[in-house]
């Protein structure tokens, strides 16, 4: 027998929640792995259809999970609006990069500035790629806070273009809080060493 619910406290991080049925009654177990190739992440709010089973402990959880809807409109309107942002802030990450190697081809900068931002961009980019493969698999995650610290020692250009090419953490209003944040203080910190600096020091 298939049930219908609504998913209740899902941890994106450790990739488990709870599915409250409609008709009412006990909230139920879901892991991700329960999902039949879900076209994206789920998160609260999201209607699903399941089965219901029992571990060897006697608990029940769902399986043979799907969504009600694969994309509801919901999310249609918010790809389509997310879409035109991601845009912009990639072209702002291009134009930050691009502009730190023409300050240190001005002589500006050190070279090492652009040098170590690219570095951490790279790791930055590999991080969220292994995080969302391990999201897909059910395996061990990467903490947003590791994600959060590489974009705030100078790997947010990487996580940008990551968020744009993996659609990862894209959707989370509180990451996006956070990873601003961190950018913004990235940034001027950046100003700040370099309008203190003296000219005729290299480093």
């Amino acid at each position: 027998m298939r049930y219908q619910g609504r998913i209740t406290d899902w941890n994106d991080e450790k990739g488990y929640g709870f599915v409250k049925p409609h008709g009412g009654g006990e909230s139920t177990f879901v892991h991700i792995k329960a999902f039949s190739r879900p076209p994206r992440r789920p998160a609260d709010g999201d209607v699903i259809t399941y089965s219901i089973t029992s571990d060897a402990q006697g608990r029940l959880r769902a399986e043979d999970v799907r969504f009600a809807i694969s994309l509801s409109r919901e999310d249609d309107r918010a790809k389509r609006a997310a879409s035109p942002l991601q845009a912009i802030a990639t072209v702002f990450a291009l134009f930050f990069v691009v502009g730190l190697l023409i300050a240190a081809w001005a002589g500006r900068l050190p070279i090492i500035v652009p040098v170590a931002y690219l570095a951490m961009s790279v790791v930055t980019f590999i991080a969220y790629g292994t995080d969302k493969s391990a999201a897909q698999a059910g395996a061990w995650r990467i903490s947003e806070m590791t994600l959060q610290m590489l974009g705030l020692l100078g790997g947010w250009p990487g996580g940008l273009f990551a968020q744009r090419v993996f659609r990862h953490k894209s959707r989370k209003r509180m990451f996006q809080e956070t990873f601003w944040a961190a950018v913004a203080i990235n940034i001027v910190v950046l100003l700040a060493w370099a309008a203190n600096r003296s000219p005729d020091v290299g480093l």
